[in-house]
């Protein structure tokens, strides 16, 4: 791995991560509700990309509170999906939530409890921006995936951290805990370092909140001008890969 990318290594530990999680996982859910158009549309665009079917064996990581699971099983009622999560709070919600998910507890995003070419879909919803060492993070999903595994990958760009802190103060919500936003282009460059082939990447949700008509309007917006500098204005940047 070069040097370059051994710096993007973060300064908290992944159990600051986990307690995070743990001390809002209480309010996780109702916080999600307030904005559950924005907040549920990570899980219709992956379902887009995935290409679940009855052969399909996904690792959903971050998990959360299993949302993902039950759209993923709306697209195919046999696949069969693995939700790892790092806060034992959030399991714990979700097991009254979603209480037929099957969820493993990981104890750092470095290190994943699974077998080499154990999954053909991954799916990584805003968890890269939270990790203490993203490039192992990407490394430990290249091991644990089949040659011909699918992924799909969200997170926030860099231009996101001003949003974020004004909703913050205006709204509360469960807040982000450790992370660092990073640019598309070095999301892609770390994807690109761990051996991971880009196959598609779009910036969504430029107006994430609002009246339907405005967030309409922003995603024609933001649909019309990827690939330029206003894509990178979307809250919610995707990320299609498979492996070299």
């Amino acid at each position: 791995m070069t040097l370059k990318n051994n710096k993007i290594k973060n300064k908290w530990k992944d159990s600051d991560v986990e307690d995070h999680w743990d001390k809002v996982a209480n309010i996780y859910i109702r916080e999600n509700n307030r904005i559950k158009q924005a907040h549920e549309q990570r899980f219709i665009e992956s379902i887009k990309w995935l290409g679940i079917n009855n052969n399909s064996k996904v690792l959903n990581i971050s998990s959360r509170d299993c949302k993902a699971t039950e759209y993923i099983l709306r697209e195919d009622p046999g696949a069969r999906v693995i939700n790892a999560e790092i806060s034992q709070g959030l399991i714990d919600v979700s097991k009254k939530t979603m209480p037929h998910a099957k969820q493993v507890k990981i104890n750092t995003y470095s290190d994943l409890p699974f077998k080499d070419k154990s999954f053909n879909k991954i799916l990584t919803l805003e968890t890269i921006e939270h990790v203490e060492n993203p490039v192992c993070f990407l490394e430990e999903l290249y091991r644990v995936s089949t040659e011909d595994v699918r992924m799909v990958l969200s997170c926030p760009p860099r231009t996101s951290e001003i949003p974020y802190r004004i909703y913050t103060i205006l709204f509360g919500g469960h807040g982000e805990g450790p992370h660092r936003f990073l640019r598309s282009k070095k999301v892609k460059e770390i994807l690109d370092n761990t051996e991971w082939k880009l196959l598609k990447h779009y910036g969504t949700l430029l107006i994430p909140i609002g009246p339907d008509w405005l967030t309409r309007y922003g995603e024609k917006i933001i649909d019309k001008y990827q690939n330029t500098f206003i894509s990178e204005f979307g809250i919610r940047q995707f990320y299609i890969c498979e492996k070299y």
